[in-house]
């Protein structure tokens, strides 16, 4: 479910960050910029796990900050294919079930990739497998157990255009980060998304297979 990631970056210490440790500044840095937020084709990222490299510190005239340039190893949220995860039914409708697992939401059971019998209850808006005579209802927030059966990246970052106020100014790298940590936030298409399954064995919600 876990998977640690390679990845480069030149971090900014602001003057204010200066009393911190090179390694204390860099991973706060970096906490700030990558936790919550995904990396395409890479995945959701949780923290920072260690700093493997990094360069001087070079200060840009008239700015004040110091860069470096830094390789480090992040700790993603990124579960392989096929593999089983428990969460909790965030919501139902009838497209299918959302899956929620606390600190991730994008998770979608399609209705085909239901078991057999299973309908959509229009009253009580929740789905219910008709299971030789009984009604087993999947509520709201009950524990289901599902596989992986893909991934999606979505790019939803827009194409930005320079307003009047900035027209013929070079973009500083502060102007940057503010624009994609603005994108990462306020986009309504997640960035990261994923395709499970309950079809086989042991798979559904965990109160069908207690002894």
């Amino acid at each position: 479910m876990f998977v640690l990631a390679e990845l480069e970056d030149t971090v900014k210490v602001e003057p204010s960050a200066f009393g911190k440790k090179d390694h204390d500044a860099i991973t706060d840095v970096l906490n700030e910029k990558y936790a919550n937020k995904v990396v395409q084709e890479v995945g959701l990222c949780i923290c920072v796990f260690d700093i493997l490299q990094t360069s001087e510190r070079f200060i840009l005239y008239g700015d004040g900050c110091a860069y470096i340039k830094v390789s480090f190893r992040m700790t993603v949220f990124r579960p392989y294919i096929g593999e089983v995860l428990v969460g909790h039914i965030k919501s139902c409708s009838p497209h299918g079930i959302r899956v929620s697992l606390g600190f991730f939401d994008d998770i979608h059971l399609p209705q085909e990739t239901l078991l057999e019998g299973t309908r959509f209850n229009t009253d009580e808006q929740v789905w219910v497998w008709h299971y030789e005579g009984e009604k087993l209802f999947m509520d709201i927030d009950e524990p289901i157990r599902f596989k992986v059966l893909g991934e999606n990246f979505t790019d939803a970052t827009p194409s930005v255009h320079p307003s009047g106020s900035s027209a013929g100014r070079r973009q500083s790298v502060a102007d940057t980060t503010a624009s994609n940590d603005l994108v990462a936030n306020s986009t309504k298409i997640p960035p990261y998304s994923l395709t499970g399954t309950i079809q086989q064995d042991g798979l559904g919600l965990l109160s069908w297979w207690e002894s």
